[in-house]
């Protein structure tokens, strides 16, 4: 049976141009810094993100724990939004590798009020940590995209108290194609930034950590502290060229699929979709009531129909566009949804 899975982005597989990139990769050791294809993907990754130099990581949590653990002292205080993937997803991270400690400021959907930060930075006090780096996310892990007026005047206030700032960007290039912008113009408001080469841009493994020629100097040792000093990894970096370079570009579609999607949805009795909440390939509903009273029944008989979806968190329920829904799958996914609520 060939399933449409809505679970997440990160389902996606590579096109077959990256598997014909990979077949022919030239590879070399990257602990050595000699793997040519690594260090082609870090300069293109650099150049297109604004920044000095970047570093090819194993995952978006590993790059955001490794900025985290490269920008911070052990002890120090990191302030960032309380619905944010470090806090949410990263399995507590943050106090195992950096050593730190998460200081959370309520947030509108990824919207930070820089007078809430400002009221949580530390002054000098012997009994106080230092307040070490603060994080943004964007794309938020809500589907919504932050203003970059809001970035901006947080990036402000960082400057003002010689903080830096830290940009989980895992759907950076989702968030320039929902503002019409480019990525450099989104990570101006920044020091360092993580952006996924998997999820939307198909690639199988890896991150990008970029950020200025010294952080990442700094973070490459750091890398292999954490075990992330890979080889030969000029075949996994040559799809994240390919994904950099191609299909970037595309994530347009996946923002259109997940509109169509969410007014689809709405239109089932029983249903309330944050339809002005998707911005990027997201769309979040909650159910009133579920099959035989069970979120297990309706995503067992989602999978019986070829829809692979996750269980709600917290009662909200996500389905995720990605390079594997067409258009013509939307009608389907919606009476089928329709057809096990009824």
């Amino acid at each position: 049976m060939k399933y449409i899975d809505l679970r997440s982005d990160t389902v996606t597989v590579p096109t077959h141009e990256m598997r014909e990139a990979m077949y022919r990769a030239e590879v070399g050791d990257d602990v050595f810094e000699d793997d040519p294809t690594v260090r082609e993907l870090e300069e293109y990754a650099a150049s297109i993100s604004g920044k000095e130099a970047s570093l090819f990581v194993p995952s978006g949590t590993f790059g955001n724990q490794l900025a985290l653990f490269t920008h911070c002292n052990r002890g120090d205080e990191v302030i960032l939004g309380d619905e944010c993937h470090i806090v949410q997803h990263e399995v507590g991270a943050a106090s195992v590798i950096a050593g730190v400690q998460l200081r959370t400021v309520k947030t509108d959907k990824g919207v930070i009020d820089p007078d809430e930060v400002e009221s949580k930075i530390r002054g000098e006090d012997i009994h106080y940590p230092a307040t070490g780096l603060i994080a943004m996310e964007n794309a938020h892990s809500s589907g919504r995209v932050v203003p970059l007026s809001n970035m901006e005047a947080i990036y402000n206030l960082a400057q003002k108290y010689h903080i830096p700032v830290h940009l989980d960007g895992a759907r950076l290039f989702n968030a320039a194609a929902y503002l019409e912008k480019d990525a450099k113009e989104i990570t101006a408001f920044c020091d360092s930034v993580m952006f996924c080469l998997s999820k939307g841009l198909c690639a199988p493994v890896g991150s990008m950590l970029a950020g200025s020629r010294e952080f990442i100097a700094k973070a490459r040792k750091k890398r292999k502290l954490m075990g992330g000093g890979l080889r030969q990894a000029g075949f996994l970096a040559a799809a994240g060229l390919v994904a950099l370079r191609k299909m970037r570009t595309r994530l347009v579609e996946d923002h259109e699929n997940a509109v169509l999607l969410g007014h689809e949805l709405a239109k089932i009795p029983g249903i309330k979709v944050g339809i002005e909440d998707i911005h990027i390939n997201m769309v979040f509903f909650r159910i009133e009531k579920y099959p035989h009273d069970s979120e297990s029944a309706l995503i067992k008989g989602l999978l019986e129909k070829g829809i692979k979806a996750i269980p709600p968190e917290n009662g909200l329920m996500r389905f995720v566009t990605n390079h594997g829904v067409n258009r013509e799958d939307i009608p389907y996914i919606a009476s089928t949804l329709r057809s096990l609520l009824t």
